[in-house]
């Protein structure tokens, strides 16, 4: 048997159950959220980071990707919807 134990809570603005161990920031970088954007669960983050600065770096690069990504199909649908 597993135990999960670790905080979560649901974004609506990504649509997912988010950890809440982390901090708001790496949430934001995980889930590709713009900076200065309004979470709906601010306020419910661990304060202080249990991340190397190594691997929070390659976690933001990772996010920085993934949005490029999304950018990129989002255009491709609404040129093809067009």
């Amino acid at each position: 048997m597993c135990f999960f134990d670790s905080p979560i809570g649901r974004c609506e603005a990504v649509r997912e159950m988010v950890l809440l161990d982390e901090t708001q920031r790496e949430c934001a970088c995980e889930h590709g959220c713009p900076p200065g954007f309004k979470c709906p669960l601010e306020g419910c983050f661990a304060t202080f980071s249990g991340v190397s600065e190594e691997m929070a770096g390659d976690l933001a690069a990772r996010a920085a990707h993934e949005a490029v990504e999304r950018a990129a199909h989002r255009k491709v649908r609404e040129a093809v919807t067009a």
